[in-house]
């Protein structure tokens, strides 16, 4: 288990690399699923064998309270069906902390429930906030759970410069699972679980 780092320059690491993927050229993506709430596409990923996912949507709603129910906090475990329990391991400041968080099983319990532990940390960016996220080999690994890996993953939220009660979030997300699972069970579970978020998190913010 490592020590966990110090966190100013892991903060300012990630949120460099999140900047990097948002500047990826149109180009370099491909479709993967398209709804009515969001748009899901991908392109191989740099850091694993896997895809880096980006999703993207308008939210009717402004920028700080869509970005509190998606960072670690109170709002997060009421609306997302895919997160079953979440615990604030340490906090280092008000907009940085630790925190480990189970998943459900998905497509039928082909994959298995899942534990994570990431690092978290939200700034500002633009007109709007950024919150991102990165795992840490940090804990014990609880039974019954197989230990997932996010690598640097995070959400843009920035108001909409000609509607100000809505805003464009833009997520950017590689998971590794792990475990024995097909990759093409993984790619179809993925592009699901974005394109879910968008139309949950729109019934969260209106209820």
């Amino acid at each position: 288990m490592d020590p966990l780092p110090n966190p100013a320059p892991l903060a300012s690491k990630l949120r460099n690399t999140l900047i990097r993927y948002h500047c990826i050229g149109d180009g370099e993506w491909r479709v993967a699923k398209k709804t009515k709430d969001a748009t899901v596409w991908r392109k191989p990923s740099e850091e694993f064998s896997g895809y880096l996912y980006k999703a993207q949507g308008v939210v009717e709603d402004i920028t700080n309270r869509i970005v509190d129910h998606i960072r670690p906090g109170p709002y997060r475990l009421d609306w997302d069906s895919l997160m079953t329990s979440m615990d604030i391991m340490e906090t280092f400041e008000e907009n940085c902390c630790v925190m480990r968080y189970t998943t459900a099983g998905q497509l039928w319990n082909i994959i298995a429930p899942r534990e994570f532990v990431d690092f978290s940390y939200t700034t500002s960016y633009e007109d709007g906030l950024l919150t991102c996220g990165i795992s840490l080999d940090y804990g014990e690994v609880r039974p019954n759970f197989v230990r997932g890996f996010n690598h640097p993953c995070g959400w843009f939220c920035v108001p909409l410069k000609d509607s100000p009660g809505h805003s464009l979030l833009t997520g950017y997300i590689q998971t590794e699972l792990r475990g024995m699972l097909p990759q093409s069970a993984v790619d179809t579970a993925m592009s699901s679980t974005l394109a879910n978020f968008y139309s949950d998190i729109k019934k969260a913010l209106k209820s």
